[in-house]
């Protein structure tokens, strides 16, 4: 087992670090939010006063955090982390940030002796809680090998998507084709409702023929065909559309510095920027339905 610090133990980190705990390893977390440190001594860390108490003579050190900004302030910054840490620590990134930042973040991984693995998940807080979260993961073959076992006590899935910042790569393009597929979905269904076609109908079949997906199978943006799904419990966030906004805005800025035009994304994301403004960012990602429709 190992000793693990944990920095970010919010929404999706706290229940990442629960199985962590259940696991048997030794967390000792870190977050600016005094409720998020309360919910995790509850779970059983120990709580860190500051960012370098939770990452010294840790064998593992893992970030989830907001956004780009935020990992470069702790991992770049005056007072990096790496600082803190001893020779040889694997260093563990499931936040979803810009490609650029990722790369300069593995660099001065290894100009500290560290290793670092970019590994931002798939599966909302859902997955966090059941611990069957995808994770993307980009680095060396050796930082692979050593988080490998670590990430499956928090995931189901763990891929190797290549080199420093692939695994950024990988979740922005995933979540691209989610945030499409979402607004399709809601799309559908809207028309359907227009039509007098009943929800639960189009559910059945669309479900079961060419247009089924994960957002229509899985996570079913009106009420009814999934049970489990945000539409049942009022659109509370499993996965905040603040973050589906994040992650398009990243699939377009990553479009255009490679020259490329990804109209679909760039038609959602703006719907989703407009989402978010109009008091909707707390709200699930596919609580977009409801604008939508009207």
């Amino acid at each position: 087992m190992s000793n693990i610090g944990f920095i970010g133990v919010g929404k999706m980190g706290l229940p990442m670090m629960n199985n962590l705990i259940l696991s048997g390893h030794s967390i000792i977390a870190y977050d600016h939010s005094e409720d998020a440190l309360k919910n995790a001594l509850k779970k059983g860390a120990v709580v860190a006063d500051n960012i370098k108490e939770a990452t010294s003579s840790q064998d593992i050190v893992i970030t989830m955090l907001p956004a780009g900004k935020d990992i470069c302030d702790v991992y770049l910054g005056k007072d990096s982390i790496f600082s803190a840490a001893d020779s040889g620590t694997l260093f563990i990134d499931c936040s979803t940030v810009d490609i650029g930042s990722a790369i300069n973040v593995h660099k001065e991984a290894t100009r500290n002796e560290m290793y670092m693995v970019d590994a931002p998940v798939s599966g909302g807080v859902g997955g966090a809680e059941k611990g069957t979260l995808t994770f993307m993961v980009g680095g060396t073959e050796i930082a692979f090998a050593r988080a490998k076992n670590i990430l499956g006590d928090m995931g189901a899935k763990i891929i190797h998507a290549g080199g420093e910042g692939q695994g950024q790569a990988a979740k922005i393009c995933n979540n691209l084709l989610l945030g499409i597929s979402m607004v399709a979905v809601c799309e559908s269904f809207a028309l359907a409702d227009k039509l007098g076609l009943d929800r639960q109908t189009l559910f059945n079949i669309s479900s079961n023929a060419t247009g089924q997906c994960w957002a229509l199978n899985s996570y079913c943006p009106v009420p009814g065909p999934v049970p489990e799904s945000p539409a049942n419990n009022g659109y509370v966030a499993g996965f905040a559309s603040s973050m589906m906004h994040k992650d398009l805005a990243l699939s377009q800025l990553a479009a255009q510095s490679n020259g490329l035009q990804t109209q679909l994304g760039a038609l959602t994301e703006k719907l989703y920027k407009n989402f978010c403004e109009t008091g909707n960012s707390d709200v699930d990602f596919s609580g977009i339905f409801e604008m939508i429709r009207k």
